[in-house]
C-alpha cells in the first residue's frame, strides 16, 4: 500500500522558511518522478517544483531562487525548502510522485503553510 506523508507545514512572517517533507512507503522510492504542488482555495493546483528520477530540478518562476526541492533516498523522503515566503505562498502544499507505469501517481494528503504577519 502506497502512502506519502507529509509534514511541516505551519504559520510563518513574511521572509521567514519552511521546510516540507513528504515521507513515502510502499513505493521504490528512486524509480519515481516527484513534485510538489500548492493550491489556494478557489484556485487550481499550481506546479511549484519537480525533481526527475534521474535527480533533474525544475521551479515555477514564482518561487525560483527562493525555494529548493530535494530528496533523501535512505529515508524516502521529499523535501521542499522554503526561503523568503510571501504572503502570496500561503496555500495547501501536496507532494506528489509518479512513473510511466503509474502516471497517475499518488498524492500526499496535503499540508498547510501560512505566511502572514
Amino acid at each position: 500500500q502506497v502512502q506519502l506523508v507529509e509534514s511541516g507545514g505551519g504559520l510563518v512572517q513574511p521572509g521567514g522558511s519552511l521546510r516540507l517533507s513528504c515521507a513515502a512507503s510502499g513505493i521504490i522510492f528512486g524509480a519515481y518522478n516527484m513534485a510538489w504542488y500548492r493550491q489556494v482555495p478557489g484556485k487550481q493546483r499550481e506546479l511549484v517544483a519537480t525533481v526527475t528520477n534521474g535527480g533533474e530540478r525544475n521551479y515555477a518562476d514564482s518561487v525560483k531562487g527562493r525555494f529548493t526541492i530535494s530528496r533523501d533516498m535512505n529515508k524516502d523522503t521529499l523535501y521542499l525548502q522554503m526561503n523568503s515566503l510571501r504572503s502570496e505562498d500561503t496555500a495547501v502544499y501536496y507532494c506528489h510522485m509518479s512513473r510511466a507505469a503509474a502516471p497517475a501517481g499518488y498524492w500526499g494528503q496535503g499540508t498547510q503553510v501560512t505566511v502572514s504577519s
